[in-house]
């Protein structure tokens, strides 16, 4: 069975940098895409990056030009470079794999706040 370690969260001050990280380990089949989502207590999970196998990225409006993602196909990793953090990004990070078997599968998440 697929499973998804998240690493990385913590606390950083305003303008800090995190970096995440997400190994995928066992039983996944034609993983073609990576990504990190973040949730905020009450409200819905939204998506921050994702990059596909070929390693074309998506960012939210939010992420671009601060959150860097990548990933290294022969680990299975994909990380999160999360640069000129803000008190907003605090949330917590899940990562999430798309793959041809399990179709969707996530990480248990990874707390990051944002505070000084």
């Amino acid at each position: 069975q697929g499973r998804l370690v998240e690493s990385g969260g913590g606390l950083v001050q305003p303008g800090g940098s995190l970096r995440l990280s997400c190994a995928a380990s066992g039983t996944i089949f034609s993983i073609y895409l990576m990504g990190w989502y973040r949730q905020v207590p009450g409200k819905q999970r939204e998506l921050v990056a994702r990059i596909t196998s070929g390693t074309s990225t998506y960012y939210a409006d939010f992420a671009k030009g601060r959150f860097t993602i990548s990933r290294d196909n022969a680990k299975n990793t994909v990380y999160l470079q999360m640069n000129t953090l803000k008190p907003e990004d605090t949330a917590d990070y899940y990562c999430n794999v798309k793959a041809a078997a399990p179709p969707d599968l996530w990480g248990q998440g990874t707390q990051v706040t944002v505070s000084s």
